[in-house]
């Protein structure tokens, strides 16, 4: 990520540097005084570019070498003023660079740097001396050599410097350490190349641009004797330096040798892990540093005992035994876990290692063991292994843990008939309330509360463990009568009814609790935690916040609902069910205005199984998805059937029950949709029921879904209305068309004045927002009294009709006014009772 950031930076700081360079470049042109234009100029622009670069001479025993072309254009700067030397500069960079590199981002930084670093140069010099051309014409004085000097010295930090600042950037190394290392030493280039740039400028000052050339051949043999001394001398110093090297090897080699001692040894001390090597009885002959750390003794308090000292008492056997295989020779190493004792007292777990090492008689002198600390790692592996039968909120044992627990006390119940013990399944009543109303979080520290609090009311030997979610189970064991797990769920219902204090919420509860006893006789562990649920559950249906002790009654009416699901699922398969319509009366019109499609299922053994029986079953096991689909078809295509033989201008619905699993089917609207196309009903014939419940459980995702329903075009009811939860501040949210009045509000409305108030108001309340009302459970013709004197808008129960399979109700759709029929019914029973 560093070099990264190093290198972006790069990219941005070459990138200023070329256009800082453009922009001198540009400056240096526009300032140029064309009238220093000249064959003088000319000629030494040539020469620069052509050998200048190309030429240079080589320092001994340093790394840098002086490049002919930095004097010329020092040179140029002496002669023709700053701007012809910037200029120059830049070409002999631009053309140094093409020849060297191809890449352009390349060239066009070394260009900006040579502009730069001449400009600087420049400009400098004007500051402090003024007109570089004055300098030339005066002798050697002070201020000229001053002036040379600082030339050299501008040209050096400012060329050296901008590039060791890139070379440093795109590397990712400090500045001073890149400059130090590659660039330090070529400041003697800088001043040489100054100093004879000085004394050519004189030279011309005195016999004219010519005398370079004059003094050409001069500089050519100096050059070459020059090139041929160093050969030369690189030629002694290579064969010295091989001498040199031979020497070196030689005493690497001798110094290898003595120092292979010297390695083992700190190989040995240093080493990560405990080494030592042991006599054959167990004495430590010698130790490192990181055996005594391991196991806390100093080496001379090692080194005067032995290892059976510091190994724990129940792995030394397994050791010595090992060891003298080891030292017979029948295994060539062994490796083993064992503990050692610390100094301090405390289990130390070690991995070790051990192996023989024999000298050239094959004697065997000593052991040696090598010694890893591997205490975390077992410490880890405990952790594992507790967490993986221990629950992770509460810290009780989970239900692996339990199951374990309740196999022994089976096990040992069988030994010995006399040894009782119990399970209680402990449920929370109204946890799913706390934790929807308070949150998770308030809901995982009641668990924990609740946890901590069983623990304080079992005995010792006894074990509380958490299942999941709410549900906490407990293993009574060794008790002397049945009774006592009685009194213990007694206890923990009081004790778990107490309020907690969470985060300043005052929060109650109470549980559920089913027991189970080992009278009954279990073998299997599942059987024991099975009843005790069952139990629990029971307590449920009671009212909850009770206790109920398993028998065998219950086992059966388990057996017998586990019976049903299986015949369910038969049921499904060979169509057993079919469909009763009970009629749907308008109250005001006195006719049939729908039908409620109710199943039945025709068991091939039992008979006729009402809904009841069944209907919770399916819902459990999930098989009320297929049931209810068949049902939404068949209901559909029976009333596409009698639409087909009624007159057009009769207008029928039909209700169907939907269950909460199906309303919670993602793609209902688009099943519902297949069944329409499929029977080709109308969409404003199918009226579909839900209940309060179904849709307060999650009211955001009910609205999608009823609003999806009703885009389809089919009706909506609220079934049960009064007895879920009270969704009237909800309600106008809801894109219902129908409320259906609970039964139980109608059977007892002339009983008391309270539940006629509640139809009442409810009529009332749908009218308000339009939406109709369907009374259910008419019975009497004084109920269908009263509810017409409400303005009731619709009627269906036993006045009117039983459930009809359907001939029986379409045969019904002939009576043209169904008070008639209930006038004649009422008739016939008045004579029958007379």
């Amino acid at each position: 990520m560093e070099n990264t950031l190093y290198k972006r930076f790069a990219r941005y700081y070459i990138w200023a540097v070329i256009i800082l360079g453009m922009a001198a470049g540009l400056f240096t042109i526009f300032n140029f005084d064309l009238r220093l234009l000249s064959l003088r100029l000319a000629l030494l622009f040539v020469l620069t570019l052509s050998f200048g670069s190309r030429i240079v001479v080589r320092i001994p025993r340093v790394k840098g070498q002086i490049s002919v072309s930095d004097t010329f254009i020092l040179l140029t700067m002496l002669l023709f003023d700053g701007e012809a030397a910037i200029l120059m500069a830049g070409a002999d960079a631009l053309c140094s660079s093409i020849r060297v590199s191809m890449k352009k981002t390349t060239t066009l930084f070394n260009t900006g740097v040579f502009i730069l670093s001449t400009f600087v140069t420049v400009w400098v010099l004007r500051y402090f001396f003024g007109s570089i051309l004055n300098l030339t014409q005066e002798g050697y004085t002070s201020s000229y050599i001053i002036a040379v000097c600082l030339m050299g010295f501008v040209q050096y930090i400012f060329n050296s410097g901008l590039v060791a600042v890139g070379v440093a950037l795109k590397a990712g190394q400090p500045l001073w350490q890149m400059w130090r290392q590659n660039f330090l030493w070529t400041s003697l280039t800088y001043f040489a190349g100054a100093s004879a740039a000085s004394i050519i400028a004189k030279l011309v000052g005195l016999f004219g641009i010519y005398a370079i050339f004059a003094t050409g051949p001069i500089i050519a043999v100096v050059y070459f004797t020059y090139c041929t001394y160093l050969r030369n001398v690189e030629a002694s110093n290579s064969q010295a330096e091989l001498a040199q090297r031979h020497a070196e090897q030689v005493q690497t080699h001798m110094e290898a040798l003595r120092s292979s001692e010297e390695k083992f040894r700190s190989a040995f001390d240093y080493a990560t892990i405990g080494m030592a090597i042991v006599s054959p009885e167990g004495r430590w002959l010698q130790v490192n540093r990181s055996l005594c750390e391991i196991i806390g003794y100093s080496e001379p308090e090692l080194l005067a005992s032995n290892f059976q000292k510091i190994a724990h008492a129940e792995d030394l056997a397994n050791v010595q035994e090992n060891l003298g295989h080891l030292i017979e020779g029948k295994i060539n190493s062994f490796q083993a876990e064992q503990r050692y004792v610390h100094q301090s007292g405390r289990e130390v777990w070690v991995h070790v290692g051990a192996s023989v090492v024999h000298n050239t008689e094959g004697h065997t002198p000593h052991l040696i063991f090598q010694i890893q600390d591997i205490t975390d790692r077992k410490r880890a592996e405990e952790q594992l292994l507790h967490d993986a039968f221990h629950d992770a909120l509460t810290g009780l044992p989970n239900r692996a843990l339990f199951m374990d627990h309740a196999k022994m006390a089976i096990h040992r119940s069988r030994r010995d008939e006399t040894r009782i013990f119990a399970a209680l399944f402990l449920d929370l009543d109204r946890f799913k309330v706390i934790n929807d109303s308070l949150g998770h979080m308030v809901g995982d520290q009641l668990l924990v509360g609740i946890a901590r609090r069983l623990e304080t009311c079992l005995r010792p030997g006894d074990t509380v463990a958490r299942l999941g979610g709410d549900e906490f189970t407990i293993l009574l064991e060794d008790l002397l009568e049945t009774e006592d797990a009685v009194e213990i769920a007694v206890r923990v219902q009081e004790i778990v009814s107490q309020p907690f204090n969470i985060g300043g919420h005052e929060v109650c509860t109470t549980a559920s609790i089913g027991i189970a006893a080992s009278t009954i006789g279990y073998v299997h562990a599942d059987d024991l935690l099975r009843d005790a649920d069952t139990a629990m559950y029971r307590a449920k249906l009671l009212g909850k916040n009770r206790h109920v002790m398993f028998d065998k009654a219950m086992h059966e009416r388990a057996m017998k609902l586990l019976q049903i699901e299986i015949d369910l699922r038969r049921a499904v398969e060979r169509q057993e069910f079919f469909l009763q319509y009970q009629p749907i009366i308008s109250l005001a019109a006195g006719e049939i205005s729908g039908f409620e499609a109710l199943i039945r299922w025709q068991h091939p053994e039992r008979g006729l199984i009402p809904p009841v029986e069944f209907i919770s079953v399916a819902e459990e096991t999930g098989l009320i998805i297929p049931i209810g689909h068949w049902v939404l078809r068949e209901a559909c295509q029976q009333m596409q059937e009698w639409r087909r033989q009624l007159p057009s201008e009769r207008v029928l619905t039909m209700s169907v029950n939907l269950s909460g699993k199906q309303f919670s089917q993602p793609d209902l609207t688009e099943q519902i949709a297949a069944i329409l196309s499929e029977t080709g009903l109308s969409p404003s014939c199918l009226k579909l029921e839900i209940t309060e419940s179904m849709v307060m459980e999650n009211i955001d995702t009910a609205i999608g879904m009823l609003t999806q329903l009703r885009a389809l075009g089919v009706e909506l009811a609220i079934d049960d209305f009064g007895t879920g939860y009270s969704s009237l501040s909800y309600l106008h949210r809801f894109p219902i068309n129908t409320l259906k009045i609970d039964r139980s509000f109608v059977s007892r409305m002339l009983d008391n004045t309270e539940n006629e108030e509640i139809v009442r108001t409810i009529v009332t309340l749908a009218r308000s927002i339009e939406m109709n009302v369907v009374a259910e459970g008419v019975e009497t013709a004084s109920q269908l009294e009263q509810l017409r004197t409400l303005e009731c808008d619709f009627g269906q129960g036993y006045l009117f009709s039983k459930p009809l399979a359907a001939a029986d109700a379409f045969q019904l759709l002939s009576h043209p006014d169904m008070y008639q029929l209930i006038a004649s019914r009422l008739e016939a029973q008045r004579t029958l009772a007379a």
